[in-house]
């Protein structure tokens, strides 16, 4: 079974606190990457952004977070660069796990676990008693 994930929706930024550099820029993906897939874009990513001037503020030590990509310290002269490499890195980290072995049996059904989630879910929203 393969794994692969593909830039996903709205592209967010937000500011970094007082006497940081750049802006967190928060990319979604179509899912929740697995380790080897999240370190996979991170070595793709880091070498194709190797040499581009800007990067250097830029944290990408824990890029992969949940369902989304998190780049800290993107300065404004590296946001047009990073796009394609971006890109880039997904499609190879798409590859490097296209012929992955079968994963390990699950606990349980993804609506098992679905359940589970939507139970915390609601508890959350409703106000403690």
């Amino acid at each position: 079974m393969s794994e692969s994930h593909q830039l996903n929706g709205e592209v967010h930024g937000e500011p970094l606190p007082s006497g940081r550099v750049g802006a967190r820029v928060i990319v979604p993906l179509t899912g929740t990457p697995g380790p080897k897939w999240s370190r996979a874009l991170t070595a793709h990513l880091v070498q194709d952004l190797t040499g581009h001037r800007a990067v250097g503020h830029l944290h990408v030590r824990d890029v992969v977070q949940g369902r989304t990509l998190v780049l800290e310290g993107v300065e404004a002269q590296e946001a047009t660069a990073l796009a394609p490499c971006l890109r880039r890195a997904v499609e190879l980290a798409n590859r490097a796990c296209e012929h992955d072995p079968a994963p390990c049996e699950a606990n349980m059904s993804c609506d098992e676990a679905e359940a589970i989630a939507q139970d915390v879910a609601n508890e959350l929203v409703t106000p403690a008693r």
